[in-house]
């Protein structure tokens, strides 16, 4: 079995190694960085550098795949377009004479739901992207489900936020113990473990998924029952809260994961903390 997985980052890199390791696949990996090579060739049996605008380098990392996983990260704010927009266009170009690939897995984001002042939300909810990077990131799924088909299969995953090793809470949160943060704290929250991510991947990789599936845990804490747990765990000070302050936040909804349990997916993590 041929799988291959472009953008390997936290996420990708991790799929990998269980893929190689644990199930004896052969994994080709691509990162757009030359001194990554030696790095990621640990974990893969074969590294290509690649832009996702490459329409040659791409065929080249897909040929003879039978699974292709999409999961790269914007560096910041201002490359979204070409990180992800750009890249499903040319994947799907090339998935067109590319016929030994069946299945297609993207790692996306619930931030497609933009602010629904904290209401539950599912697959079947019309998407309402807050800004215009969430716009992009909806545009990316449309692109990539318009390449499935009789014989491809497009699995497309709203990841919450991701948390894991070496991304534990405490690091994401410990810089703002004991401040005073906007807004009362109310709204939910939606996390996911790096573990039911590469868990999730192979789930939809074995059962050819095909669809939007959101993707987070069954908690749902607040972000004032998560900041305090989070402190409380590691002796840090409480944060603050003050409703005058206006809130910052784009993403204010409650996102289920009942479809993905439906189809027989079991997290391993199912509390946030």
């Amino acid at each position: 079995m041929n799988v291959a997985i472009v953008g390997c980052g936290y996420v990708g890199k991790t799929v990998a190694r269980y893929w190689r390791e644990e199930l004896g696949l052969v994994v080709t990996v691509t990162t757009t960085t030359p001194a990554r090579v030696a790095e990621m060739e640990a974990i893969a049996q074969r590294v290509v550098v690649v832009k996702g605008n490459d329409t040659t380098g791409l065929e080249s990392v897909i040929k003879n795949q039978d699974t292709v996983v999409l999961s790269v990260g914007a560096a910041n704010a201002n490359v979204y377009e070409e990180t992800y927009l750009q890249t499903a266009k040319t994947l799907v170009e090339v998935l067109k004479q590319t016929p030994s690939v069946r299945q297609v897995i993207y790692t996306g984001s619930y931030a497609v739901y933009g602010d629904r002042d904290g209401a539950w939300v599912d697959e079947d909810t019309p998407v309402a992207p807050a800004n215009a990077n969430g716009q992009i990131l909806c545009d990316t799924e449309q692109v990539l489900l318009s390449a499935s088909g009789e014989n491809l299969r497009v699995c497309i995953l709203r990841l919450g936020g991701i948390h894991g090793p070496g991304r534990e809470l405490v690091k994401i949160f410990g810089r703002v113990a004991g401040t005073t943060r906007p807004g009362n704290g109310d709204e939910p929250t939606n996390w996911i473990h790096l573990d039911d991510i590469v868990a999730a991947v192979e789930f939809a990789r074995l059962h050819r998924l095909q669809g939007i599936y959101n993707l987070v845990d069954d908690a749902h804490l607040t972000s004032r029952e998560l900041l305090d747990r989070v402190c409380e765990q590691h002796n840090l000070p409480k944060v603050s809260w003050d409703a005058s302050l206006p809130k910052v936040r784009p993403y204010n909804a409650l996102v289920s994961n009942q479809k993905l349990k439906a189809a027989g997916f079991q997290l391993i993590h199912p509390e946030t903390i």
